[in-house]
C-alpha cells in the first residue's frame, strides 16, 4: 500500500511557479499552482544539486505529484517569495512510510 502524508497535516498553502529554463530576458516559469503542504520554517545548511553548501530557510513537505524543480519560484503564506534549492522524492514504496516531496527553499 502506497501511503501519503495525511491531508490533515498539509495545513499550509504555497504557490509554486515551476522553473522552465532561461530566455534572453531572464528565467521562464510555468503557471502558478497552489500546493497544500506542511511548511517547516527552519534555517539549516543543505547541499544544492551542484554540491555547494547553501542555507535553506524553509522546507515544504507536499504530495509526490507536486512539480517543483530546482530554481522554481515559490510564494510562502506570509507573502515572501523564495526559490527552490532542490526537491527530493521521499518514496518508500511498500515500506509504509508517508511518501512525499521535500522541497528545500532559499
Amino acid at each position: 500500500m502506497v501511503r501519503r502524508i495525511p491531508r490533515r497535516y498539509l495545513v499550509h498553502e504555497i504557490t509554486v511557479e515551476p522553473y522552465r529554463g532561461e530566455s534572453s530576458t531572464g528565467p521562464l516559469y510555468g503557471q502558478a499552482v497552489t500546493v497544500r503542504c506542511f511548511l517547516d520554517e527552519q534555517t539549516r545548511a543543505v547541499r544544492s544539486p551542484g554540491g555547494e553548501q547553501v542555507t535553506s530557510t524553509s522546507t515544504a513537505y507536499a504530495d509526490l505529484a507536486t512539480e517543483a524543480p530546482a530554481l522554481s519560484r515559490v510564494t510562502l503564506p506570509g507573502g515572501r517569495t523564495t526559490t527552490v534549492i532542490q526537491a527530493k522524492r521521499r518514496d518508500g514504496r511498500q515500506l509504509g512510510t508517508p511518501n512525499h516531496l521535500e522541497i528545500q527553499l532559499e
